[in-house]
C-alpha cells in the first residue's frame, strides 16, 4: 500500500473527508476484491496527478463497516467524490483511468460552479 492515498477509518472520516479543505476522492475497497485491486493503481496515479488539488483516500470496508453502511456502499470498489463536505459523484465498479478522470473532473467542475 502506498502513501499517496490517505487511509481513512470510521473514526477519521468526518475530519479527513467531510471537513477537508480540498475536494476528496475516497475509494471504498476490501483486500479480497479483485476489481478493487485493479482500480488501486489508477487511484495512486490520480493521487499523484492531482497532488495539492484533490485528496485521495482509501477506506477498507471490512474494517470500517459503520461508514460503509451509513453511505449505503453496496458494491466495491466504489469511489465517491466529495467537495465542501458533500457527495458530488459516485462511481461504482471498476472503470478505466480516462473514465475515472473524466468523472472526477466533471464532479469538480460541477462543485466549483455551485
Amino acid at each position: 500500500m502506498s502513501d499517496k492515498a490517505k487511509q481513512v477509518t470510521d473514526a477519521s472520516f468526518q475530519q479527513d473527508v467531510i471537513e477537508s479543505s480540498l475536494p476528496v476522492v475516497i475509494d471504498f475497497w476490501a483486500p479480497w476484491c479483485g476489481p478493487c485491486k485493479m482500480v488501486a493503481p489508477i487511484v495512486e496515479q490520480l493521487a499523484e496527478e492531482y497532488a495539492g488539488k484533490v485528496t485521495f483516500a482509501k477506506m477498507n470496508v471490512d474494517e470500517n463497516m459503520a461508514t460503509a453502511a451509513k453511505l449505503d456502499i453496496r458494491s466495491i470498489p466504489t469511489l465517491i467524490v466529495y467537495a465542501t463536505g458533500k457527495e458530488v459523484e459516485r462511481i461504482v465498479g471498476f472503470a478505466p483511468k480516462p473514465v475515472l478522470k473524466g468523472k472526477i473532473e466533471g464532479a469538480l467542475a460541477k462543485a466549483a460552479a455551485k
